[in-house]
């Protein structure tokens, strides 16, 4: 399940993406994303989050539709997710902590975060594009004793699509067009993709 939380938060889809622009956070190209998928179009939300005053806005935009959950703690996935998940934490009077990757390349709770059993938590990306990183974050969750209630991201550019286990909300959901590696068109014209994202791997 899919909501669009935005309105509720006093901002909607058309402004969410007039920041992305304001911010020179829509990128045009040749691009890999997070999936491994090549798209000729990248949401940077390290450009609109490096703003506190928009950062706490998209915050409090997100927790307006969770505000009758009891959400304790916000988890997100590092590092795209850390400040946007912070902020929903802060608009929630929650805790915000992050998974991240060990040697192993499992994402896992470290720093010493802990959950206690069954906490209700939020989980809260940047941008959502298969949900992997989300889905990986929700196990991790799990693992550590807590009870996933939603998941909610800034950016769904699965067009509603992507499925994560749980009920799902996000700012703006985009149809954004991807393509396989071995069937990219732009690598067909001979353009490099670059990779603009956190994860190297």
């Amino acid at each position: 399940m899919t909501d669009d939380v935005s309105s509720a938060g006093g901002i909607d889809q058309n402004g969410v993406m007039e920041l992305f622009e304001e911010t020179g956070a829509l990128l045009r190209g040749h691009f890999v994303l997070t999936s491994g998928l090549h798209s000729p179009n990248y949401l940077q939300c390290a450009r609109v989050l490096q703003f506190p005053r928009i950062a706490e806005r998209l915050g409090q935009a997100i927790a307006s539709g969770f505000r009758d959950q009891r959400i304790s703690c916000v988890v997100a996935p590092a590092i795209g997710g850390i400040v946007i998940g912070y902020e929903v934490a802060r608009a929630l009077g929650a805790t915000s902590v992050f998974t991240e990757r060990d040697g192993n390349g499992e994402m896992t709770l470290r720093r010493g975060f802990t959950l206690s059993e069954d906490e209700r938590v939020l989980v809260v990306e940047d941008v959502i594009t298969t949900g992997g990183s989300t889905r990986e974050t929700i196990d991790a969750v799990i693992a550590a004793g807590g009870k996933v209630i939603a998941a909610a991201s800034v950016i769904d550019r699965s067009g509603g699509t992507a499925d994560v286990g749980v009920a799902r909300a996000a700012l703006a959901t985009l149809q954004v067009e991807t393509y396989d590696p071995a069937k990219c068109p732009l690598c067909a014209d001979g353009s490099q993709p670059v990779k603009p994202g956190s994860r190297k791997r």
